[in-house]
């Protein structure tokens, strides 16, 4: 398993698309946050991440397919997984080493946007930030990330195509962070079901634990969208 990651990790860095990602993510995030000025944190009157936690998931939503697309479909293109299946690996082994591998390359993704912390702290008249509200926010977003990956790569597993992947991933992930939210807001819903239409999304529970308070009910919503697409994928390359 963690030969299979450490392979899709070199993979993944060993031409420019690994840095590509990393300064494509840090400059949109960089030009939204000091430089555009409708949404730019220096023309506001006080110090925040809140926009940068805000347009993140949107980012992330287009990037993370992108760096999975190729995860299994370039597998099945290329004839490598008839090999791969030939390493006594199970199935759950040969996922999760890949998903691990994505995760990790989110984390070097997310890593240099610290420096905003930084930023802030030097912005402010205190000298501070809210430690708390920051680590809630980037706890929701990694736990955002990490379901990204997890559907992502499930929708990989459907197709030998890495653009129909990409996009049908891209789709999915749109609807799961903000169709649910979309449809809440429908008037026939109002007064009752749409709260309940609402916490199906992904965007509803990211909202909660960006507010730095760790519900389980957040979590657990998490890890099952999670858990169920990576067992999708399972049962998806266990027929191939």
């Amino acid at each position: 398993m963690f030969s299979i990651c450490r392979k899709e990790i070199n993979r993944f860095f060993s031409n420019l698309t690994g840095y590509i990602a990393i300064i494509l993510f840090m400059l949109i995030c960089g030009i939204f946050l000091f430089v555009l000025p409708d949404s730019s944190i220096l023309d506001n009157s006080y110090a925040s991440l809140d926009k940068f936690f805000a347009l993140a998931p949107w980012v992330l939503l287009f990037l993370i397919p992108a760096i999975t697309m190729h995860s299994l479909s370039e597998e099945f293109k290329t004839g490598t997984f008839e090999i791969l299946k030939t390493k006594p690996l199970t199935a759950w082994q040969i996922i999760f080493g890949k998903y691990l591998a994505i995760i990790i390359v989110i984390i070097f993704v997310i890593i240099p946007t610290f420096i905003y912390i930084i930023c802030i702290k030097a912005l402010s008249t205190t000298g501070t930030a809210d430690a708390g509200g920051i680590a809630g926010s980037y706890a929701g977003l990694f736990m955002l990330a990490a379901v990204f990956a997890a559907v992502s790569i499930c929708c990989s597993s459907f197709t030998s195509n890495a653009v129909i992947a990409f996009l049908v991933s891209g789709f999915v992930c749109l609807l799961l962070y903000f169709g649910f939210s979309a449809v809440s807001k429908i008037s026939i819903f109002a007064g009752g079901a749409d709260y309940y239409i609402e916490m199906l999304g992904i965007d509803f529970h990211y909202r909660s634990i960006s507010r730095g308070v760790a519900d389980t009910r957040d979590i657990i919503y998490f890890l099952s969208i999670i858990f169920i697409s990576l067992s999708i994928t399972v049962k998806n390359i266990s027929r191939k």
